[in-house]
């Protein structure tokens, strides 16, 4: 509970309305409160953080100045809406953020009706919020928009799509651009702040309004002469010409921490119609000094003491998949020049920092733009260059197009190295790796692969670069097996599985992560195991004498079942002319949400314990096992 004492103001918010009811005297206070509260709540559960400190003041004043839930804000990405979510009456749920059964760490419609849109990947607000506003227009009814976009997310061609059009429409649209990545620069002043409040307010727009209609009865060349004068007027003082030149009306920069001037500005241009961009300049990690030293690091945390900061990064123990991914990139890149690394605005998360340090020339971060980061891959291949894409699997979805146009028909060689495949654990459905298995096998040309431990991971990364066409290795978040790493570069045989497991009858034909649990299962049914490594192509020789040698088949993947590597099993059997009784175990057709990685693979059935549940309840219901097995077909104890 949010203590009075602690927390005076910020205890007594459950609503919008509350926080409405306050004097804009007291808004300060209750900034510094809030964001005290985001600390205190954050260093105990994890999640995104420096962001969310910059955005307290505009959280504060988008739901002071606008009637929510009536209007409506969408948060680009959702990396910044917990002063939101504060707000909104889930304060005192915080301490649940990102955990099994508590609240989602982004913007999510069924969790709140403040929560106009739900989001977890970028860029999307700006024409979630033109909709909204369209919709409203069609409908008759008075009701304002407003999109909260980040700089970073500002990166994305979809964002420049949605302006466009709203220059043309012309929907009734506020975006908030924050601007994290620059300090308050000198122009963010008295000086600019009365420019600011001057251009928003109601004469300067009654005079622009006039002065058009003016302008309409007088030749055609008075008209573009004046309006070229404003252009250029506003450019000398103002970044916003660009915007201008789309059609929508450019505000600021302004300072997004001076609470009482983003106030009374919001308030101006609350009264305009039309789109309008308002320029607020933030600092990430406001009011936590370490997180304000060093944002990246402060980005996104796991549980810590405010008082001592994060902890250093513990030594030892075994690696990460994206570990080895990273040494094996820094490796293969110190022994062919050709090698380049590609981006979309993942350097740390994806496992690039030791690369771009030493092979900055060869490093290529495209910012919040997968299309181009597939399709730049796609051209320096043309040229004899060997890209190497690291990107999360759900984030290739977004490139997918350009995948299968640029890269597949062509038959370029383009590695993907796709991490976060399967279960993502916290950030839930937006961020899991559930469909590439389906959405990749479909396509001609591709070498697609699972390693189920972490030197495979390196072979498997091997093979892909120095094969002649598309390739993809998908790996999970986290550890492995802790499987030692080798230091060589040599490349697998394509399509060659191999039996890990001999057992009796039952066999089972696991891909990638699902090796592991399949291993430990397997001892109670005496089952073989088989690590299939090529997803495609499939090794239908090894499959041939699988089938030939057992009366029962399972598949495991962590991936969508509908298209996945079962599926490309079933569809190798039937091409073989051979008929087994096939389970086909994987993710479950509904969107697992967010917890620890653990409990998410526990809760979808795929830990040894949930594999052996779903193998026996099959089985159980097989009558050739039942008549051979009754002792294991009738255990009601699988534990």
């Amino acid at each position: 509970m949010t203590k009075p004492d602690t927390f005076p103001l910020l205890s007594r918010i459950d609503s919008p309305a509350d926080l409405r009811a306050l004097n804009d005297k007291q808004l300060p206070e209750l900034a510094d409160e809030l964001r005290q509260f985001i600390i205190q709540s954050v260093s105990s559960t994890g999640g995104h953080f420096g962001a969310n400190l910059g955005t307290v003041e505009l959280s504060i004043a988008l739901h002071y100045v606008f009637n929510t839930p009536n209007d409506r804000i969408t948060w680009d990405v959702g990396h910044q809406a917990y002063a939101h979510k504060i707000l909104t009456g889930r304060r005192e749920r915080m301490n649940s953020m990102r955990k099994h059964g508590g609240l989602s760490p982004f913007p999510k419609r069924a969790e709140s009706e403040y929560d106009a849109f739900g989001v977890g990947h970028s860029s999307t607000s700006i024409s979630a919020a033109m909709g909204m506003a369209l919709a409203s227009q069609l409908r008759g009814e008075a009701r304002q928009c407003i999109a909260v976009i980040g700089d970073g997310a500002m990166t994305a061609g979809m964002v420049f799509e949605a302006l466009n059009h709203a220059g043309d429409v012309l929907p009734n649209v506020l975006i908030v651009l924050n601007d994290n990545e620059m300090s308050i620069s000198p122009n963010v002043g008295a000086l600019n702040k009365y420019l600011t409040r001057l251009l928003s307010g109601k004469i300067y727009s009654s005079v622009r309004e006039g002065g058009k209609k003016v302008l309409e009865t007088m030749p055609k060349g008075f008209a573009e002469l004046a309006r070229k004068a404003e252009e250029h007027v506003k450019g000398m003082v103002t970044p916003g010409t660009l915007f201008e030149e789309l059609g929508v009306h450019y505000f600021g920069p302004v300072d997004g921490h001076d609470l009482p001037n983003l106030l009374k500005v919001l308030e101006n241009l609350k009264e305009l119609p039309g789109p309008r961009l308002l320029h607020i300049v933030t600092k990430k990690g406001k009011g936590y000094a370490r997180a304000e030293e060093k944002p990246t690091v402060y980005h996104g945390v796991s549980v810590f003491d405010p008082e001592l900061g994060l902890p250093a990064a513990q030594a030892g123990g075994s690696p990460t998949y994206t570990q080895v991914f990273s040494d094996w990139l820094c490796d293969m890149a110190a022994h062919d020049e050709r090698l380049v690394g590609i981006t979309p605005a993942m350097r740390e998360g994806s496992g690039l920092v030791e690369f771009e340090q030493r092979f900055p020339t060869r490093y290529f971060d495209v910012g919040i733009a997968e299309q181009h980061a597939v399709t730049l891959a796609a051209g320096m291949a043309c040229e004899g260059i060997k890209p190497v894409v690291a990107i999360y699997s759900t984030f290739l979805q977004r490139g997918y197009d350009q995948l299968v146009h640029d890269v597949v028909i062509q038959d370029l060689p383009v590695l993907f190295a796709i991490d976060r495949a399967g279960l993502v654990g916290q950030d839930g459905p937006t961020h899991a790796g559930s469909f590439d298995i389906s959405f990749l096998r479909c396509l001609p040309n591709m070498l697609l692969m699972a390693p189920a431990d972490e030197n495979e991971c390196r072979q498997m990364l091997s093979t892909g670069f120095l094969h002649k066409g598309p390739a993809a290795v998908r790996y999970p978040r986290g550890k492995g097996a802790g499987v030692a790493v080798t230091a060589g570069l040599e490349p697998l045989a394509i399509g060659k599985g191999e039996i890990r497991r001999h057992g009796q009858e039952v066999a089972i034909l696991a891909f990638g992560a699902l090796v592991q649990p399949s291993l430990e299962t397997a001892e109670a049914f005496n089952a073989t195991v088989v690590n299939m490594r090529f997803i495609k192509p499939l090794d239908k020789e090894l499959l041939q004498q699988i089938a030939s040698q057992h009366a029962y088949l399972v598949t495991t993947e962590e991936n969508a079942i509908p298209g996945g590597a079962g599926a490309a099993i079933s569809e190798a059997l039937a091409e073989l002319n051979i008929v087994l009784p096939v389970l086909h175990i994987g993710l479950p057709d509904s969107f697992t949400q967010h917890g620890s990685r653990e409990e998410m693979l526990s809760a979808a059935g795929l830990d040894a314990a949930g594999l052996q549940q779903q193998i026996q309840t099959w089985l159980n219901k097989q009558s050739g096992w039942c008549e051979h097995h009754p002792a294991i077909a009738t255990r009601t104890n699988l534990g």
